[in-house]
């Protein structure tokens, strides 16, 4: 596009004040986000309260651009209201060289063949928990899913065992809940003292820092440590291109980030799984005979249009460090551009009849890159995107060789904002008996092949 047609500033959006814009988001988001591209394509600008002024952008071109941008012109970490709540060193919260030297030292225990070593972990937490799922009667599986990827996280990736395990599983759920809601409203991101929220979750930090900083300090000791297979032995040996190793401090907020961004996310999606599963039981019953004849290519297929149909993070946040120009637009500094999952996924010209549960769109076709972007995408795409898939497809396998599901005709359930998530409001509710136990397990197509 030549440079005489670029307009400087934004583009249109609706004029209603910003109260009213921010309940039309956290009400009903996918609804009114559809209205707004109705009337005005796909970008457009919008005021809601806690993000302020947001271009948004819903068209595989335009978030590719954006994906692709110098990182000196967008930042996702220096603006992110996560920085304050996950720490400095987060890689949520830094950019450019910074944010590359960290990413380059966390991405090897979330690739290849380390992945298949977590299985048997994840299988064994998982199996554990739906052993004491009800029978015959509605449960939400909400807080289930919640218990299996948070003690997954904290023994594959932090390797905690025994009274620390116990200590961080007791810690973590409330530290994590405060910390999406906080994110939300920096303001009062302020140490009023211990009866102030902000004073809470400090002191919660601080409990945890303690536990980390010995978890830490056992590891460097280890005798097994060259042998041990969690992320954080990895990360203690790490070192940069210096030779210096990583501080406690970085540790830490790396720590707790893959915590925050794997923990509630993963387990929304299972329980999204579910609540869809219920509602397509022809696919439900293609998943069952699938598992019992040792396959998986459905069940990938289905955990890619779960993901599609029921993103739990709505948007991939930049800002503009400088001008930046996209769709004919030279975005001013310091705007926020939002890359909108919710919108993408449902575009009928990407995906035939959006609105319809359909794994089989993926059993031939792999998603494309900038128009499924669940994980986000170009550098700063989520490093744990494989192992989040891994657990998924493990623990979708172990609930469906072990239950069976009733399905429901009941309405689908709404969507529920959890602070940065979004989760299914009813929980994923189901109702299961037990399958008839096997005395082992098929092994999986894959696997033979």
């Amino acid at each position: 596009m030549s440079t005489d047609t670029i307009i400087d500033g934004v583009p249109p959006g609706p004029r209603t004040p910003m109260p009213v814009q921010t309940l039309g988001m956290l009400t009903r988001q996918r609804p009114y986000l559809e209205r707004l591209r109705r009337r005005y394509g796909n970008m457009f600008s919008i005021d809601v309260l806690g993000l302020g002024p947001m271009v948004v952008l819903a068209e595989p071109d335009l978030i590719k651009h954006t994906f692709q941008a110098d990182p000196t012109v967008l930042h996702a970490g220096s603006r992110s209201p996560l920085r304050r709540v996950l720490g400095d060193n987060s890689l949520l919260g830094i950019d450019e060289d910074h944010h590359m030297e960290q990413r380059k030292l966390l991405l090897p225990p979330f690739k290849g063949a380390r992945m298949k070593a977590y299985e048997p972990l994840i299988e064994e937490i998982a199996i554990a928990e739906v052993e004491t799922w009800p029978v015959g009667v509605e449960f939400p599986t909400a807080k289930s899913m919640q218990r299996i990827t948070l003690r997954a996280i904290l023994r594959a990736v932090f390797g905690a065992e025994g009274a620390r395990l116990r200590e961080l599983e007791e810690l973590l759920p409330p530290w994590t809940e405060q910390g999406q809601h906080l994110s939300r409203f920096p303001q009062i991101q302020k140490d009023w003292g211990r009866f102030s929220p902000w004073g809470r979750f400090l002191a919660l930090r601080a409990r945890v820092d303690a536990i980390l900083d010995t978890l830490i300090e056992d590891t460097k000791n280890a005798p097994d440590l060259a042998e041990r297979p969690d992320v954080l032995a990895l990360m203690v040996q790490a070192r940069r291109e210096d030779g210096s190793p990583l501080a406690n401090a970085e540790i830490r907020d790396q720590l707790v980030t893959m915590l925050a961004a794997g923990h509630e996310t993963t387990a929304h999606t299972l329980s999204w799984a579910v609540e869809r599963l219920r509602r397509n039981p022809d696919v439900l019953a293609r998943l069952v005979a699938e598992v019992d004849e040792g396959g998986k290519a459905l069940r990938d297929a289905t955990i890619l249009e779960v993901q599609r149909q029921r993103p739990v993070i709505s948007f991939a946040g930049r800002h503009t460090i400088k001008p930046f120009e996209v769709g004919g637009y030279r975005i001013p500094q310091g705007r926020l551009i939002g890359l909108s999952a919710g919108l993408t996924h449902y575009d009928p010209n990407l995906f035939e009849r959006p609105d319809v549960f359909n794994p089989d769109r993926f059993m031939d076709a792999r998603p494309g890159t900038y128009s499924w972007i669940p994980f986000g995408g170009g550098r700063r795409r989520c490093i744990g995107a494989t192992f989040a898939h891994m657990e998924l497809d493990v623990v979708l396998r172990v609930i469906l060789e072990r239950v069976a599901f009733a399905p429901t005709a009941e309405p689908d359930e709404p969507w529920k904002f959890k602070g940065v998530a979004w989760s299914p409001a009813g929980g994923g509710m189901a109702r299961v008996t037990r399958r008839p136990a096997r005395a082992a397990r098929a092994p999986e197509v894959a696997a033979a092949a």
